[in-house]
Protein backbone atom coordinates (compact mmCIF):
# COMPACT_ATOMS: atom_id res chain seq x y z
CA UNK A 1 0.00 0.00 0.00
CA UNK A 2 1.19 3.84 -0.49
CA UNK A 3 1.55 5.79 2.00
CA UNK A 4 2.41 9.41 1.47
CA UNK A 5 4.91 11.86 3.00
CA UNK A 6 2.55 13.24 4.73
CA UNK A 7 1.84 10.19 6.62
CA UNK A 8 5.33 9.34 7.15
CA UNK A 9 5.72 12.55 8.49
CA UNK A 10 2.93 12.60 10.98
CA UNK A 11 4.26 8.40 12.06
CA UNK A 12 7.92 10.26 12.66
CA UNK A 13 6.37 13.00 14.58
CA UNK A 14 4.46 10.67 16.60
CA UNK A 15 7.62 8.68 17.42
CA UNK A 16 9.46 11.49 18.75
CA UNK A 17 9.11 14.29 21.66
CA UNK A 18 11.69 16.65 19.86
CA UNK A 19 11.22 18.42 17.24
CA UNK A 20 11.89 17.68 13.86
CA UNK A 21 15.29 19.03 12.46
CA UNK A 22 16.30 20.61 8.68
CA UNK A 23 19.06 18.53 7.80
CA UNK A 24 19.60 19.41 4.70
CA UNK A 25 22.60 22.00 5.04
CA UNK A 26 24.54 19.34 6.62
CA UNK A 27 23.59 16.65 4.15
CA UNK A 28 24.55 19.09 1.56
CA UNK A 29 27.97 19.10 2.89
CA UNK A 30 28.62 15.65 4.03
CA UNK A 31 27.41 14.62 1.35
CA UNK A 32 27.43 16.99 -2.13
CA UNK A 33 28.09 14.86 -4.78
CA UNK A 34 27.24 10.84 -4.68
CA UNK A 35 29.94 8.96 -2.26
CA UNK A 36 32.65 6.94 -4.46
CA UNK A 37 34.88 4.11 -3.20
CA UNK A 38 35.34 0.55 -2.61
CA UNK A 39 33.35 -2.18 -0.18
CA UNK A 40 34.48 -5.12 0.93
CA UNK A 41 30.87 -7.14 0.72
CA UNK A 42 30.62 -8.75 -2.73
CA UNK A 43 34.62 -9.55 -3.43
CA UNK A 44 35.23 -10.89 0.97
CA UNK A 45 31.47 -11.26 2.20
CA UNK A 46 32.13 -11.60 5.97
CA UNK A 47 35.99 -13.22 5.69
CA UNK A 48 37.54 -9.64 6.18
CA UNK A 49 40.77 -8.69 7.84
CA UNK A 50 42.85 -5.50 8.60
CA UNK A 51 45.53 -7.05 5.96
CA UNK A 52 43.37 -7.74 2.84
CA UNK A 53 41.66 -3.90 3.70
CA UNK A 54 45.23 -2.15 3.68
CA UNK A 55 46.31 -4.13 0.92
CA UNK A 56 43.28 -2.82 -0.65
CA UNK A 57 44.05 0.96 0.38
CA UNK A 58 47.38 0.58 -0.82
CA UNK A 59 45.96 -0.93 -4.31
CA UNK A 60 43.28 2.13 -4.65
CA UNK A 61 46.14 4.21 -4.39
CA UNK A 62 48.16 2.77 -6.91
CA UNK A 63 45.75 1.71 -9.33
CA UNK A 64 44.67 5.52 -9.84
CA UNK A 65 41.11 5.24 -7.84
CA UNK A 66 41.91 7.42 -5.45
CA UNK A 67 43.31 10.27 -7.85
CA UNK A 68 39.93 9.54 -9.66
CA UNK A 69 37.70 10.18 -7.81
CA UNK A 70 37.36 6.60 -5.26
CA UNK A 71 37.93 8.30 -1.91
CA UNK A 72 36.12 5.59 0.55
CA UNK A 73 37.09 2.23 1.31
CA UNK A 74 33.86 0.77 3.43
CA UNK A 75 34.14 -2.12 5.60
CA UNK A 76 30.89 -3.91 5.37
CA UNK A 77 29.12 -6.89 7.57
CA UNK A 78 31.26 -9.09 9.44
CA UNK A 79 33.62 -6.84 11.45
CA UNK A 80 32.32 -6.95 14.77
CA UNK A 81 33.28 -8.92 17.87
CA UNK A 82 30.42 -8.55 20.59
CA UNK A 83 30.42 -6.14 22.96
CA UNK A 84 33.16 -5.38 26.15
CA UNK A 85 32.03 -5.80 29.37
CA UNK A 86 30.75 -1.83 29.66
CA UNK A 87 28.50 -3.08 26.23
CA UNK A 88 30.84 -0.95 23.57
CA UNK A 89 31.03 -2.69 20.57
CA UNK A 90 34.56 -4.10 19.45
CA UNK A 91 36.17 -5.48 15.66
CA UNK A 92 37.00 -8.50 15.98
CA UNK A 93 40.55 -9.05 17.90
CA UNK A 94 41.15 -12.55 15.13
CA UNK A 95 40.21 -10.27 12.02
CA UNK A 96 41.34 -6.74 13.26
CA UNK A 97 44.00 -7.56 15.76
CA UNK A 98 45.57 -3.63 15.49
CA UNK A 99 41.73 -2.09 15.71
CA UNK A 100 39.65 -0.18 13.44
CA UNK A 101 41.16 3.13 14.72
CA UNK A 102 44.39 2.11 13.37
CA UNK A 103 42.61 0.90 10.58
CA UNK A 104 41.16 4.26 10.03
CA UNK A 105 44.44 6.04 10.29
CA UNK A 106 46.11 4.14 7.75
CA UNK A 107 43.14 4.56 5.29
CA UNK A 108 43.26 8.29 6.08
CA UNK A 109 47.20 8.65 5.48
CA UNK A 110 46.33 7.42 2.02
CA UNK A 111 44.14 10.17 1.13
CA UNK A 112 41.05 7.97 1.73
CA UNK A 113 38.01 8.03 4.49
CA UNK A 114 36.80 4.97 6.35
CA UNK A 115 33.35 3.77 6.41
CA UNK A 116 32.23 0.98 8.50
CA UNK A 117 28.47 -1.04 8.80
CA UNK A 118 26.08 -1.52 11.22
CA UNK A 119 22.20 -2.63 11.44
CA UNK A 120 19.18 -1.32 12.79
CA UNK A 121 18.35 -4.43 14.80
CA UNK A 122 20.13 -6.71 17.31
CA UNK A 123 22.08 -8.26 14.62
CA UNK A 124 23.19 -7.94 11.26
CA UNK A 125 22.26 -9.63 8.21
CA UNK A 126 25.40 -12.37 8.53
CA UNK A 127 24.56 -12.63 12.15
CA UNK A 128 27.06 -10.00 14.09
CA UNK A 129 26.31 -7.80 16.29
CA UNK A 130 23.93 -4.50 15.42
CA UNK A 131 23.21 -1.36 17.20
CA UNK A 132 19.80 -1.72 18.34
CA UNK A 133 19.10 -0.12 21.70
CA UNK A 134 22.81 0.93 21.76
CA UNK A 135 23.13 3.95 18.75
CA UNK A 136 24.31 6.36 21.04
CA UNK A 137 26.61 4.69 22.36
CA UNK A 138 28.02 2.83 19.32
CA UNK A 139 27.68 6.30 17.51
CA UNK A 140 30.41 7.97 20.15
CA UNK A 141 32.79 4.68 19.15
CA UNK A 142 32.60 5.00 15.43
CA UNK A 143 33.39 8.89 15.93
CA UNK A 144 36.00 7.73 18.49
CA UNK A 145 37.31 5.47 15.82
CA UNK A 146 37.19 8.60 13.37
CA UNK A 147 34.86 6.73 11.05
CA UNK A 148 33.33 8.69 8.42
CA UNK A 149 30.67 7.07 7.10
CA UNK A 150 27.94 4.93 8.73
CA UNK A 151 26.33 1.86 5.94
CA UNK A 152 22.92 1.30 8.10
CA UNK A 153 21.49 -2.04 7.21
CA UNK A 154 18.12 -3.42 8.26
CA UNK A 155 17.71 -7.18 8.66
CA UNK A 156 15.84 -8.57 11.49
CA UNK A 157 13.85 -5.87 11.64
CA UNK A 158 10.18 -5.12 11.84
CA UNK A 159 8.91 -4.60 8.26
CA UNK A 160 6.33 -1.83 9.01
CA UNK A 161 7.85 1.73 7.54
CA UNK A 162 6.69 3.46 11.33
CA UNK A 163 9.64 1.65 12.70
CA UNK A 164 12.00 1.95 10.14
CA UNK A 165 11.37 5.67 10.20
CA UNK A 166 12.15 5.79 13.99
CA UNK A 167 14.93 3.35 14.07
CA UNK A 168 16.75 5.32 11.08
CA UNK A 169 16.04 8.75 12.74
CA UNK A 170 17.75 7.90 16.15
CA UNK A 171 20.75 6.63 14.21
CA UNK A 172 20.97 10.08 12.70
CA UNK A 173 20.49 11.71 15.82
CA UNK A 174 23.17 9.67 17.34
CA UNK A 175 25.49 10.54 14.72
CA UNK A 176 25.29 14.47 14.84
CA UNK A 177 25.49 13.94 18.57
CA UNK A 178 28.74 12.41 18.37
CA UNK A 179 31.17 15.01 17.36
CA UNK A 180 32.12 13.66 14.30
CA UNK A 181 30.61 14.41 10.58
CA UNK A 182 29.82 10.81 9.50
CA UNK A 183 28.04 10.20 6.33
CA UNK A 184 24.68 8.23 6.91
CA UNK A 185 23.83 5.84 4.25
CA UNK A 186 20.35 4.51 4.65
CA UNK A 187 19.98 0.53 3.47
CA UNK A 188 16.43 -1.01 3.96
CA UNK A 189 16.66 -1.86 0.42
CA UNK A 190 13.46 0.74 -1.11
CA UNK A 191 11.19 -1.40 -0.15
CA UNK A 192 9.87 1.28 2.34
CA UNK A 193 10.04 3.88 -0.17
CA UNK A 194 12.96 5.83 1.84
CA UNK A 195 12.97 8.34 -1.03
CA UNK A 196 10.04 9.75 0.79
CA UNK A 197 11.20 10.18 4.37
CA UNK A 198 15.32 9.72 4.30
CA UNK A 199 16.06 12.95 3.81
CA UNK A 200 14.11 13.74 6.75
CA UNK A 201 15.57 10.62 9.15
CA UNK A 202 18.97 12.20 8.84
CA UNK A 203 19.88 9.93 5.62
CA UNK A 204 22.56 11.15 3.46
CA UNK A 205 22.07 8.37 0.59
CA UNK A 206 19.25 5.33 0.22
CA UNK A 207 19.37 2.02 -1.33
CA UNK A 208 16.29 1.93 -3.71
CA UNK A 209 16.54 -2.16 -4.21
CA UNK A 210 17.46 -5.43 -3.05
CA UNK A 211 21.14 -6.61 -3.54
CA UNK A 212 22.50 -6.19 -6.95
CA UNK A 213 23.46 -9.45 -8.54
CA UNK A 214 26.21 -9.91 -11.24
CA UNK A 215 24.03 -10.46 -13.81
CA UNK A 216 22.10 -8.20 -16.49
CA UNK A 217 18.35 -9.33 -15.62
CA UNK A 218 16.83 -11.26 -13.19
CA UNK A 219 15.20 -14.24 -14.65
CA UNK A 220 14.63 -16.52 -11.52
CA UNK A 221 11.35 -16.34 -8.83
CA UNK A 222 12.80 -14.53 -6.27
CA UNK A 223 12.49 -10.91 -5.98
CA UNK A 224 16.02 -10.36 -4.29
CA UNK A 225 17.80 -11.31 -6.65
CA UNK A 226 18.30 -8.15 -8.76
CA UNK A 227 20.17 -7.48 -12.12
CA UNK A 228 21.03 -4.13 -13.61
CA UNK A 229 17.91 -4.02 -15.54
CA UNK A 230 15.66 -4.83 -12.22
CA UNK A 231 17.90 -2.31 -10.64
CA UNK A 232 17.80 0.43 -13.53
CA UNK A 233 13.89 0.35 -13.92
CA UNK A 234 13.67 1.38 -9.92
CA UNK A 235 15.84 3.86 -9.59
CA UNK A 236 14.97 5.32 -13.20
CA UNK A 237 11.50 6.64 -11.82
CA UNK A 238 12.95 8.63 -8.63
CA UNK A 239 14.90 11.12 -10.17
CA UNK A 240 12.97 13.90 -8.66
CA UNK A 241 13.78 12.85 -5.24
CA UNK A 242 17.52 13.29 -5.67
CA UNK A 243 20.13 16.26 -5.11
CA UNK A 244 23.35 17.18 -3.33
CA UNK A 245 22.86 15.39 0.01
CA UNK A 246 20.33 13.04 -0.77
CA UNK A 247 20.79 10.26 -3.33
CA UNK A 248 19.22 7.09 -4.30
CA UNK A 249 21.74 4.72 -4.23
CA UNK A 250 21.32 1.73 -7.11
CA UNK A 251 24.13 -0.45 -4.86
CA UNK A 252 27.39 -1.39 -5.99
CA UNK A 253 28.94 -1.69 -9.11
CA UNK A 254 29.69 -5.16 -10.09
CA UNK A 255 32.01 -4.36 -12.43
CA UNK A 256 35.29 -6.45 -12.81
CA UNK A 257 33.60 -9.42 -10.62
CA UNK A 258 33.17 -11.90 -13.76
CA UNK A 259 31.10 -14.32 -11.69
CA UNK A 260 33.15 -14.89 -8.41
CA UNK A 261 31.36 -16.93 -6.24
CA UNK A 262 29.86 -15.30 -3.00
CA UNK A 263 27.34 -12.34 -2.41
CA UNK A 264 26.89 -10.73 -5.97
CA UNK A 265 27.18 -14.65 -7.41
CA UNK A 266 24.24 -15.94 -5.85
CA UNK A 267 20.97 -16.11 -6.98
CA UNK A 268 21.77 -16.47 -10.68
CA UNK A 269 24.81 -14.12 -10.63
CA UNK A 270 27.19 -15.85 -13.24
CA UNK A 271 29.05 -12.68 -14.36
CA UNK A 272 28.70 -10.04 -17.42
CA UNK A 273 30.52 -9.32 -20.32
CA UNK A 274 32.60 -5.90 -20.31
CA UNK A 275 29.81 -4.19 -22.55
CA UNK A 276 27.53 -5.27 -19.67
CA UNK A 277 30.31 -3.93 -16.74
CA UNK A 278 30.64 -0.56 -18.85
CA UNK A 279 26.59 -0.09 -19.31
CA UNK A 280 26.32 -0.33 -15.20
CA UNK A 281 28.89 2.52 -15.03
CA UNK A 282 27.60 4.65 -17.66
CA UNK A 283 23.48 4.37 -15.93
CA UNK A 284 24.81 4.83 -12.42
CA UNK A 285 26.94 8.05 -12.99
CA UNK A 286 23.95 9.98 -15.12
CA UNK A 287 21.70 8.81 -12.79
CA UNK A 288 23.38 10.10 -9.84
CA UNK A 289 24.08 7.19 -7.77
CA UNK A 290 27.19 6.29 -6.00
CA UNK A 291 29.36 4.69 -7.33
CA UNK A 292 31.21 1.85 -5.04
CA UNK A 293 33.36 -0.89 -6.74
CA UNK A 294 33.24 -4.15 -5.40
CA UNK A 295 36.11 -5.98 -7.66
CA UNK A 296 39.40 -6.94 -6.42
CA UNK A 297 41.44 -3.58 -7.08
CA UNK A 298 44.65 -5.71 -6.95
CA UNK A 299 43.99 -7.93 -9.61
CA UNK A 300 42.34 -5.71 -12.26
CA UNK A 301 42.64 -6.30 -15.88
CA UNK A 302 42.93 -3.69 -18.41
CA UNK A 303 39.14 -3.53 -19.44
CA UNK A 304 38.18 -3.06 -15.80
CA UNK A 305 40.54 -0.31 -15.42
CA UNK A 306 39.19 1.23 -18.22
CA UNK A 307 35.55 1.37 -17.13
CA UNK A 308 36.12 2.12 -13.53
CA UNK A 309 38.59 4.92 -14.18
CA UNK A 310 37.31 6.76 -17.07
CA UNK A 311 37.19 10.38 -15.87
CA UNK A 312 35.08 11.76 -18.43
CA UNK A 313 32.08 9.51 -16.82
CA UNK A 314 33.11 9.75 -13.30
CA UNK A 315 32.62 13.62 -14.12
CA UNK A 316 29.09 13.54 -15.53
CA UNK A 317 28.65 11.37 -11.97
CA UNK A 318 30.11 14.15 -10.09
CA UNK A 319 28.75 17.33 -11.41
CA UNK A 320 28.11 19.85 -8.73
CA UNK A 321 24.36 20.46 -9.96
CA UNK A 322 23.69 17.04 -8.82
CA UNK A 323 20.41 16.03 -11.28
CA UNK A 324 19.68 12.82 -11.41
CA UNK A 325 19.22 11.95 -15.56
CA UNK A 326 14.88 11.63 -16.00
CA UNK A 327 14.83 8.82 -18.47
CA UNK A 328 12.87 10.28 -21.95
CA UNK A 329 12.38 7.22 -23.75
CA UNK A 330 11.07 4.07 -22.45
CA UNK A 331 9.72 1.24 -25.17
CA UNK A 332 11.03 -2.39 -24.48
CA UNK A 333 14.60 -1.88 -26.56
CA UNK A 334 15.39 1.74 -25.92
CA UNK A 335 16.07 3.62 -23.02
CA UNK A 336 16.87 7.43 -23.51
CA UNK A 337 18.09 9.59 -19.95
CA UNK A 338 19.33 13.18 -20.06
CA UNK A 339 21.48 14.73 -17.23
CA UNK A 340 21.51 18.62 -17.12
CA UNK A 341 25.39 19.42 -16.33
CA UNK A 342 26.58 22.64 -14.27
CA UNK A 343 28.02 24.32 -16.95
CA UNK A 344 25.06 24.00 -19.04
CA UNK A 345 26.13 21.19 -21.08
CA UNK A 346 24.12 17.72 -21.10
CA UNK A 347 24.58 14.28 -20.40
CA UNK A 348 22.59 11.78 -22.67
CA UNK A 349 22.54 7.72 -22.53
CA UNK A 350 21.27 5.61 -24.82
CA UNK A 351 20.68 2.31 -24.07
CA UNK A 352 19.59 -0.66 -26.11
CA UNK A 353 17.99 -3.16 -23.81
CA UNK A 354 17.80 -5.20 -26.59
CA UNK A 355 19.60 -9.31 -27.31
CA UNK A 356 21.20 -8.07 -30.71
CA UNK A 357 22.79 -5.04 -32.24
CA UNK A 358 20.71 -2.22 -33.51
CA UNK A 359 20.50 1.11 -35.64
CA UNK A 360 19.35 3.74 -33.72
CA UNK A 361 18.59 8.04 -34.02
CA UNK A 362 16.98 10.41 -32.48
CA UNK A 363 16.20 14.17 -32.58
CA UNK A 364 17.95 16.61 -29.63
CA UNK A 365 14.89 18.07 -30.00
CA UNK A 366 12.50 14.64 -28.59
CA UNK A 367 14.38 15.16 -25.48
CA UNK A 368 13.62 18.87 -24.70
CA UNK A 369 16.92 19.86 -26.23
CA UNK A 370 17.04 22.71 -29.27
CA UNK A 371 19.42 23.67 -31.56
CA UNK A 372 22.53 22.09 -32.05
CA UNK A 373 25.42 20.33 -30.43
CA UNK A 374 28.66 19.13 -30.47
CA UNK A 375 28.50 15.70 -29.52
CA UNK A 376 31.41 14.02 -27.44
CA UNK A 377 31.64 10.62 -26.33
CA UNK A 378 32.87 9.91 -23.38
CA UNK A 379 33.60 6.12 -24.29
CA UNK A 380 35.57 6.67 -27.26
CA UNK A 381 36.76 10.09 -25.89
CA UNK A 382 35.93 12.06 -28.90
CA UNK A 383 33.70 14.18 -30.87
CA UNK A 384 31.62 12.13 -32.99
CA UNK A 385 29.21 14.58 -34.14
CA UNK A 386 27.62 18.10 -34.67
CA UNK A 387 24.34 18.75 -35.55
CA UNK A 388 20.58 18.35 -34.39
CA UNK A 389 20.30 14.50 -33.50
CA UNK A 390 22.42 11.56 -33.40
CA UNK A 391 22.51 8.20 -35.29
CA UNK A 392 24.36 5.42 -34.61
CA UNK A 393 25.05 1.67 -34.00
CA UNK A 394 24.56 0.14 -30.31
CA UNK A 395 25.61 -3.25 -29.98
CA UNK A 396 23.30 -5.41 -27.23
CA UNK A 397 23.41 -4.38 -23.63
CA UNK A 398 25.40 -1.34 -24.86
CA UNK A 399 25.19 1.86 -23.06
CA UNK A 400 26.54 4.96 -25.41
CA UNK A 401 27.24 7.99 -22.89
CA UNK A 402 27.51 11.13 -24.49
CA UNK A 403 28.05 15.17 -23.27
CA UNK A 404 25.90 17.72 -25.42
CA UNK A 405 27.72 21.14 -25.80
CA UNK A 406 25.56 23.89 -27.52
CA UNK A 407 26.87 25.27 -31.22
Amino acid sequence: MRITAFIFLALWLTAFSAPAQDNSSDSKRLAPTPPMGWMTWNFFADNINEKDIREMADAMVASGMVEAGYNYIFIDDGWQGGRDNRNNIIADPKKFPSGIKALAEYVHSKGMKLGIYSDAAQLTCAGYTGSLGFEEQDAKTFASWDIDYLKYDYCFAPKDSATAVERYTKMSQALRKSGRDIVFGICEWGQRKPWHWAAEAGGQLWRTTYDVRDKWKNLSCDENAEGIIDILDINAELHEYAGPGRWNDADMLVVGLYGKPGPSGDMGGVGMNDTEYQSQMSLWSIMASPLIATNDIRNMNEATKRILLNKEVIAVNQDALGKQAERKVHDGTWDVFVKPLQNGEVAVAILNRGDAAKSYSIDWAKLGLKGKYEVRDLWAHKTVGKGKGWKGRVQSHETKLFRLKKI
